[in-house]
């Protein structure tokens, strides 16, 4: 990894997270529910995007530094499944053991299903 594509990983990094804090406040405001919907919708889209950007490389469209950048520095930093794992014991904490498991089990399974639909788009193109 040269110098220049560690400083764009970091950088990338670091407005990952800026998005994924702003986007969440932005959900949190409007969305008046116990669920984590702002973490939700994060790894969803960052899942999505993180199969497109590694499809893409797959298929040589983007170059290797790009995936580096873009997936393990931008959607890295976007989303956030330590902040998911945690709202998940939340919610069992306070006995909402149904919205816990939900929470956490589908995260899981849609953010599966939604790299596995990026990465086929990724490819097909």
């Amino acid at each position: 990894m040269t110098p220049l594509v560690f400083a764009g990983l970091s950088l990338a990094g670091g407005v990952g997270a800026a998005l994924r804090l702003l986007i969440d406040g932005l959900l949190r405001a409007r969305v008046r529910t116990t669920l984590p919907v702002g973490t939700f919708a994060i790894n969803l889209t960052g899942s999505l995007l993180l199969g497109l950007i590694t499809g893409l490389t797959l298929n040589s469209l983007l170059p290797e530094e790009l995936h580096l950048i873009l997936g393990g520095g931008l959607m890295g930093g976007f989303t956030t499944f330590s902040t998911a794992s945690f709202e998940t014991v939340r919610l069992a904490q306070d006995r909402r053991y149904l919205a816990a498991l939900a929470n956490g089990l589908g995260m899981l399974i849609a953010a599966a299903a939604a790299a596995g639909l990026g990465l086929w788009i990724g490819v097909q193109l």
